[in-house]
């Protein structure tokens, strides 16, 4: 079956979507990993930074962050533990102003730029010999995960994908995040984009003619600089091109979604119906979960990490 109900089940103590949202971000201790680093070199006088943990020689997993994460988001050393634990090395790929520096370009990243990971994925087969056996996308990670893989159908080098909490439609995620509560995810996140904009055009001349600081909003922020910068022909373009579902049909690698009905950053109605799945795909639903929440836990204050463990079991399936 395509849609499949998820066997995670909310710690009793972090019921609802703000609480399994709010409280990993907020309290979530990070297990120890150690990170290597990598600046790799792109042709377009570019860079990505490459964050790497895990056994030297492992099958490698290719993990995609979320809207201005990176290493240090809530999730990101979770999964990679997790990965490392069944036996694989993770390349997390921070993208373009994501890393550890702004990027050079005027360009950045956006929800369909799918030309980088398909970079780092070239890097990773010249210099081991053999591409990434899985992807993990997370969130915008995760819409940029299907896109590609919708994209590249048949011809996808990879052997398993997981993507969690995928906005799926950009113009619906947009118009859900400027709703109630959803208002405080879009003014930080936003703001995080503005200081973004600022730290990068304080080094470089900007092509653009904006005052960042009005534009408060996903959809003023993406038309005026998302799509602006980066060729569309504005915010209709760009969410029309880079939303996932439409990709979804071209998707032949196996691969897992999992999403929570409640996730406050899209309605209900926003993930694809059964029939747009293919085959390689399951969507696995919970009715609770909140974004990238999923947390599981009998004791108070002690939680345990559901998506993490579930990531490191679907990419651990070799035989599948």
């Amino acid at each position: 079956m395509p849609v499949v109900d998820s066997g995670f089940r909310p710690a009793w103590w972090l019921r609802g979507d703000h609480a399994q949202t709010l409280w990993p971000a907020l309290f979530r201790r990070q297990p120890a990993i150690d990170v290597d680093w990598e600046r790799l070199e792109l042709d377009d006088g570019d860079f990505l930074d490459l964050a790497w943990s895990g056994p030297q020689g492992a099958a490698i997993v290719l993990l995609l962050h979320g809207l201005q994460g990176g290493i240090d988001s809530h999730y990101a050393r979770g999964i990679m533990r997790a990965l490392n634990d069944a036996g694989f090395r993770v390349c997390l790929m921070h993208f373009r102003g994501c890393g550890r520096e702004p990027n050079r370009l005027p360009i950045s990243y956006h929800s369909g730029k799918t030309d980088d990971p398909q970079r780092v994925v070239e890097h990773v087969e010249r210099r081991y010999g053999q591409p990434p056996w899985g992807a993990v996308g997370v969130s915008l990670g995760g819409n940029v995960l299907l896109k590609w893989l919708g994209e590249r159908g048949g011809g996808s080098p990879l052997r398993r994908a997981v993507a969690i909490s995928v906005p799926f439609l950009l113009d619906a995620a947009a118009r859900r995040m400027a709703r109630g509560l959803s208002r405080l995810y879009q003014r930080h996140l936003v703001g995080s984009l503005q200081a973004s904009y600022r730290a990068k055009f304080a080094r470089i001349p900007s092509p653009l003619d904006v005052d960042v600081d009005e534009l408060d909003t996903f959809h003023l922020f993406d038309d005026q600089v998302t799509a602006a910068l980066h060729g569309f022909a504005g915010v209709d373009d760009y969410y029309t091109r880079c939303s996932s579902r439409q990709y979804l049909p071209g998707i032949r690698v196996p691969t897992l979604i999992l999403h929570a009905r409640n996730d406050p950053f899209m309605f209900r109605d926003t993930p694809p119906e059964a029939d747009e799945l293919p085959d390689a795909v399951t969507l696995e639903v919970s009715d609770d979960g909140g974004h990238v929440g999923f947390i599981e836990g009998r004791v108070p204050g002690l939680a345990r990490y559901y998506a993490d463990r579930r990531v490191a079991e679907w990419i651990a399936e070799r035989d599948a």
